[in-house]
């Protein structure tokens, strides 16, 4: 396949291999704050690999897994109510709030959609005249932007039965608040390629210079995994704490003006609450006061039941890198894919989820069998 087969080559997956082994002279701790990277570091054999010299740490990468307990519940409860229709991702839906997730929801008979995209939910809205719709937006600002399109439309097109709920949350504040925490042992970041690609890289030359870590922006094939933590240790033996980017055939260091200049527009930056990292200053984003009335928590209210965790569910200290998932005692029993305890074992990015697809995989065997 073209512009992806070369991402995949075996050969140069080794010699990179062996790049990072003669480059180390310490073993050192590299997090990864995406969960398409962590589910490639697994599926292609690279932690296992690189093990003797680079503990890959799984960060807050997923941004279903962190969406936070209280929109789940309002989104349950909006369901719930006669004349309500409420449309989301597939991932979300199986997420367990305090008291089961939107497919439970939807099982005992509540209105709840798959949608692709948020103009998907546009379009139940405006079938629909006589139902209240609501969008559950939740992403990193990759998908941002599409939602503020969406938003967009509505009012072109005066949808007065269409509005959001928008759990969208920001990267950057979220590793700089693992940075700050009295445990912290991450050496280095792996930036996510895709959030990169609508903000640019600028943002974190202050993150890397404050805390003395090196940051590279990276993709999510096996050579650009392995060609970022390269980079990696290699700012990191050399002492130089600097951005760098290994994803330029998607990233550039100002990322997509058009979709920033969007999301200034629609949205205003906010604190938010992170499922298993807590309140993070300025971790979130809601609409504008201009925009207000597309609030779905305007329009409604918030949720009325108080929000109850899980505490077989160690998935907080998954998200934040203090346990690795099959540290976990209830990983693999009380929590598969089909019985999930918490996000990080439902989602697609979910690293839970990760380890119990493809922990144990041969990097070599598996690269070969991609490429086949």
């Amino acid at each position: 396949m073209k512009y992806v087969d070369e991402f995949r080559d075996p050969r140069r997956a080794q010699s990179l291999v062996r790049e990072i082994h003669g480059r180390v002279s310490r073993r050192w701790t590299l997090m990864e704050v995406c969960g398409g990277q962590t589910h490639g570091l697994l599926r292609y054999g690279i932690a296992e690999e690189l093990a003797d010299a680079v503990e890959l740490i799984h960060g807050p990468g997923c941004p279903v897994c962190v969406t936070s307990l209280a929109a789940i519940d309002l989104a349950i409860e909006l369901a719930c109510r006669a004349g309500t229709i409420v449309a989301s991702f597939g991932d979300m839906l199986r997420v367990p709030g305090s008291r089961g997730s939107l497919a439970d929801a939807r099982s005992a008979g509540a209105a709840v959609r798959m949608v692709y995209s948020p103009l998907d939910a546009i379009e139940i809205a405006r079938r629909n005249p006589t139902e209240q719709v609501v969008f559950f937006a939740v992403g990193f600002e990759t998908t941002a932007p599409a939602t503020a399109v969406a938003v967009q439309q509505a009012k072109e097109l005066d949808l007065q039965n269409f509005s959001l709920l928008v759990s969208h949350v920001r990267v950057l504040p979220a590793m700089e608040s693992l940075l700050q925490q009295p445990d912290a042992r991450i050496d280095g970041f792996l930036a996510a390629g895709h959030v990169c690609t609508i903000t640019g890289y600028e943002p974190y030359d202050k993150l890397a210079d404050q805390y003395r870590v090196p940051v590279v922006v990276t993709g999510f094939e096996p050579v650009d995994l392995l060609a970022g933590i390269l980079e990696c240790v290699s700012l990191l033996e050399s002492r130089s704490f600097e951005v760098k980017n290994c994803y330029s055939r998607s990233v550039c260091r100002d990322g997509n003006q058009a979709a920033r200049k969007l999301m200034d527009e629609v949205y205003e930056i906010i604190d938010c609450d992170w499922r298993g990292l807590g309140m993070l200053l300025q971790g979130g984003l809601r609409l504008r006061p201009e925009w207000r009335h597309f609030d779905a928590t305007f329009r409604f209210g918030g949720c009325s039941l108080p929000v109850i965790e899980t505490p077989e569910c160690q998935g907080g200290l998954v998200l934040s890198g203090r346990l690795k998932p099959h540290e976990c005692p209830s990983f693999g029993g009380a929590c598969t894919p089909d019985r999930p305890l918490g996000a990080p074992m439902v989602s697609s990015e979910g690293a839970c989820a990760a380890y119990y697809r493809y922990r144990g995989a041969p990097i070599d065997a598996t690269l070969n069998a991609v490429s086949d």
